[in-house]
């Protein structure tokens, strides 16, 4: 409660107030020229998710004035309903989702794109693979980034109104945020915040099994803590061990810059002394004259599935992003009775962090020995032609694009046949359903016609 001179009715920064200072109601005390008090001004939050007149959608109710010398509002009584009303949603909306942690999705986008569903989609499946239930989407559409919270300060507001109608206290940016706007962030709404490397890390995190996926992920997680020491205590901390931090190296987080250097140069030693057990298992494999396919592709493309279908193996498949993070090898044998080695390794994704790039350097050096890759592309899904670059532009990155590839439509059981088979011929791609078998002969051909003339070229004629 305040006072205005020249009874002035609340001002935008007021509403601010009520807002960011996480109040129920404010209110000011319009006094004349004489300083004598005439008309109270009153705001309160609106817990409400429904679009009213006096207040569409900005998350407060303005109420008429009335004069000091007889006001007509129970403020006690006030709050109390505000807060049974808070408390009440967010107990419903806490018994609905059951999840280990709920959200809301933050997404930035230029003015002119046309792609912000789909990039609200892969990240609501990031979220999911990470058993995170994402309970609202607040998407800004910018002409640049504001430096200081990456979103506007009036975006910004509508979070914590929609933050607090949620019962939510975590909030996920699809874009990386620098360790100056997580502080900016954490400090302003005092929520949770991570951003969209934290959580493919996290997810990471989550699925590393091998030592040497453990130590990788590690490894990933400290590269991205360094530059963020400085903002440990007001943003780091609020996570508490839990999303975007957990897994291998959940313990080590805490830790200062020397030390993670010290860890770093011990965790490279280690991944030194795996990579020199995997070249020689690769050696043994030259030895034994086994062509390599390496299937590769965007991440929940199917390529587990496939390798399960062609080996008749039993890897773990789920329908989530990064099922797979540790690199499989099974063999497979032709019918023109030749045997060839078949990888998977960890899926590919759009705008993949750095550090995640770096760290599984020493898995994806499998790809370099692969004789072909095969290129798994879920067709059914609308954005096949965006993940199909994504693809190339991790290959280019890793220096793999020239190597040979066959590009593979999966899952055309989920499309109309017609329009399957227009696609796959208009790529150059071979159509397949890695669920059911019939469909793979195709495929088993090509490779087996490549193979064997990478095996036998005088008596194929090249």
């Amino acid at each position: 409660m305040h006072s205005h001179f020249n009874n002035e009715p609340l001002s935008q920064d007021d509403l601010m107030d009520l807002v960011f200072l996480r109040l129920d109601c404010v209110a000011a005390v319009g006094v004349d020229r004489h300083g004598g008090a005439e008309h109270l001004f009153v705001a309160h939050i609106f817990p409400g998710e429904e679009v009213i007149e006096k207040s569409p959608q900005q998350g407060w109710v303005i109420l008429p004035p009335t004069h000091c010398s007889s006001p007509n509002i129970n403020f006690l009584e006030l709050v109390r309903s505000l807060e049974e009303e808070i408390e009440r949603r967010r107990s419903f909306r806490v018994s609905s989702v059951k999840s280990e942690d709920q959200a809301i999705l933050v997404v930035v986008a230029d003015r002119r794109s046309t792609d912000v569903q789909a990039a609200i989609e892969e990240m609501k499946e990031l979220a999911r693979a990470s058993d995170i239930a994402v309970v609202d989407t607040v998407v800004q559409r910018v002409k640049e980034i504001n430096p200081k919270y990456f979103i506007g300060k009036g975006k910004l507001t509508e979070i914590m109104l929609t933050a607090l109608r949620h019962g939510v206290d975590l909030l996920i940016f699809d874009r990386e945020l620098n360790p100056s706007q997580v502080r900016s962030l954490t400090d302003a709404t005092e929520l949770r915040v991570i951003d969209r490397t934290q959580l493919i890390l996290d997810i990471f995190a989550r699925r590393a099994k091998s030592r040497e996926g453990k130590i990788q992920v590690e490894m990933a997680q400290l590269r991205y803590l360094m530059p963020r020491l400085n903002v440990k205590d007001d943003a780091l901390s609020r996570l508490a061990g839990g999303i975007g931090t957990r897994g291998p190296g959940e313990t080590k987080l805490e830790i200062d810059r020397r030390r993670i250097k010290e860890r770093l140069d011990h965790l490279e030693r280690e991944l030194a002394e795996i990579r020199k057990s995997r070249s020689e298992r690769r050696r043994k494999r030259q030895k034994l004259d086994f062509p390599v396919i390496s299937i590769i592709g965007y991440t929940n493309a199917g390529k587990s599935t496939l390798l399960n279908a062609l080996t008749k193996s039993n890897a773990i498949v789920m329908d989530q992003f990064f099922a797979t993070l540790d690199p499989l090898s099974r063999r497979l044998r032709f019918p023109r009775d030749f045997e060839v080695i078949v990888t998977d390794t960890v899926g590919f994704i759009s705008d993949l962090p750095e550090e995640l790039l770096d760290a599984f350097a020493a898995t994806l050096e499998e790809l370099h020995d692969a004789d072909i890759l095969v290129h798994v592309v879920d067709i059914s899904n609308p954005r096949f032609e965006a993940h199909i670059d994504a693809v190339e532009k991790i290959l280019k990155k890793l220096n793999l694009y020239e190597k040979p590839r066959l590009l593979v439509f999966n899952k055309i059981d989920m499309l109309p046949s017609h329009k399957a088979l227009a696609l796959a011929e208009r790529y150059g791609a071979i159509p397949i359903s890695a669920l059911e078998r019939s469909t793979l002969y195709p495929l088993i051909s090509a490779l087996e016609n490549y193979v064997e003339k990478l095996l036998c070229p005088s008596q194929t004629g090249t």
